[in-house]
C-alpha cells in the first residue's frame, strides 16, 4: 500500500475550507484537466456522512469510474472519503483542518492507495501513480486555496 500527506495553509476560515472541501461541484472545477464529473450519487453540492459519489474520469487516456462514500465526518475539523467500487484495490483520503489563526486554516490530505493486480500493482503505483496522485491532490489544493483566498 502506498500513501503520502500534504499540507496546504490557507488564508481562510476552518469552516469555509471543510465546506468547500466537500464540494462536488468544487471537485469538478479542480478536476477539469481530466474531465472529471459527478455522473451518480450526489452529484452537486455539499457531500455529508453516508452519501455517495461516482466519478467518470479520464487519466493516462483512459475513462475510469470510481463511487467514493463520506465514512467519518467531525465537522469541521476532519472527513474521510473511501472508494465503494473503482480502480483501486484500496483509496482512502483523510481530510483534517485546524485553524492557525482566526482566518487561516491547516489543511491535511492523508491518502493511502493500493492498485489492483498483486506485486504488478505496487510496481505501477512506485513507477507511475505515486507522484501522478500526488500531483492531482496539489493541483486541487491549489485550486481550493485560490478559490478561497479569492472570496
Amino acid at each position: 500500500m502506498r500513501s503520502f500527506r500534504m499540507e496546504t495553509v490557507i488564508a481562510a476560515a476552518i469552516e469555509a475550507c471543510f465546506e468547500l472541501s466537500l464540494s462536488v461541484d468544487a471537485h469538478e472545477d479542480s478536476m477539469a484537466a481530466s474531465g472529471e464529473r459527478a455522473i451518480a450519487g450526489v452529484t452537486t453540492g455539499v457531500m455529508r456522512l453516508g452519501e455517495t459519489v461516482t466519478w467518470q474520469a479520464r487519466h493516462f487516456g483512459i475513462p475510469f469510474r470510481m463511487t467514493s462514500v463520506i465514512t467519518e465526518y467531525e465537522r469541521p475539523i476532519r472527513f474521510v472519503d473511501e472508494q465503494q467500487r473503482g480502480p483501486f484495490r484500496r483509496w482512502w483520503h483523510e481530510h483534517t483542518f485546524a485553524e492557525l489563526t482566526p482566518g487561516e486554516t491547516l489543511m491535511v490530505d492523508t491518502v493511502e492507495f493500493a492498485s489492483p493486480l498483486g506485486p504488478l500493482g505496487l510496481l505501477a503505483d512506485r513507477a507511475v501513480l505515486d507522484r501522478y496522485m500526488l500531483g492531482l491532490i496539489r493541483k486541487r489544493n491549489v485550486w481550493l486555496k485560490t478559490a478561497l483566498e479569492a472570496g
